[in-house]
């Protein structure tokens, strides 16, 4: 069965990105190597700060997602200093 994740990616600039999938791993890589046009891919937005699992429900990831995009900046800062207090990248040894 298939689990959901959504994730927040940040930019060294501090831009940050929300999305949501059911293969976070492979979904990091394309983010990283650019191969996502759009937003991550202007503006370099590859570092993974956040993620939580979303279950198996595809609609229940789906609108836990666009609830975080509707968060202010202030609010999506929060939850990741909450898990992730120093801003690292959770993936940074995923790759090798």
């Amino acid at each position: 069965m298939k689990q959901f994740h959504v994730y927040i990616l940040a930019s060294r600039s501090g831009r940050l990105y929300v999305g949501v999938t059911s293969d976070l791993l492979r979904r990091v890589y394309e983010h990283r190597r650019h191969l996502v046009p759009g937003h991550t891919q202007r503006y370099r937005i590859t570092r993974l700060v956040y993620y939580e699992d979303a279950g198996p429900d595809a609609y229940a990831a789906i609108n836990r997602e666009k609830q975080i995009k509707g968060w202010r900046r202030q609010k999506k800062v929060a939850l990741i200093v909450a898990a992730n207090p120093s801003w690292e990248d959770l993936a940074a040894d995923w790759y090798g």
